[in-house]
């Protein structure tokens, strides 16, 4: 599956199985603290061997391709901004992602304010003085730049981590 040198990306959402099938007792559900070993560590290995501005770059752009591939084969509703927005808030707390809310919309300058409380890379976490949902950054980018059709940019600036007690992300179409 991923054994190949490549400079394109080989994703796609059937690589995630048929986990009804293979998981028949357990189910498709599992621990954040499991998750977020995986995330850690992963991210541990990363700055270790390329350092952390590199191990962002990767976190960013795993979660923008991971916010495409959602948009392609979750999201339902995206007709309209609002529909859009309401199925997807129905789909991260459904699936326990995390709680969404868009604080701010400006449809001139296509700039965003997205809060997502509860969410599973650092709700809990102890103060750190720094922002790191980079994933995070990544997937609400991939999730806007599938919606729109347009290049969106996404900066976290404020984190649970930092103070805050709710990650929140400013996102802005580039022109």
């Amino acid at each position: 599956m991923f054994k190949e040198e490549r400079k394109e990306s080989k994703f796609n959402w059937a690589m995630l199985g048929n986990i009804k099938e293979g998981r028949p007792n357990l189910g498709p559900t599992t621990s954040v603290a499991v998750y977020r070993l995986m995330q850690f560590t992963l991210r541990d290995v990363l700055i270790r061997e390329v350092g952390v501005v590199k191990a962002n770059e990767i976190f960013y752009d795993a979660g923008e391709a991971a916010g495409r591939a959602f948009y392609r084969n979750v999201v339902t509703k995206k007709d309209s901004l609002n529909d859009y927005i309401t199925n997807l808030q129905n789909h991260l707390k459904e699936l326990k992602i995390g709680i969404l809310k868009v604080e701010s919309v400006d449809r001139e300058k296509l700039t965003f304010t997205i809060a997502l409380a509860e969410d599973l890379d650092c709700s809990g976490l102890p103060i750190c003085d720094e922002e790191i949902c980079t994933f995070d950054e990544g997937f609400i980018s991939g999730l806007l730049s599938e919606f729109s059709g347009r290049k969106f940019i996404t900066k976290e600036v404020d984190c649970w981590c930092s103070g805050g007690r709710v990650c929140r992300f400013e996102a802005r179409a580039v022109i």
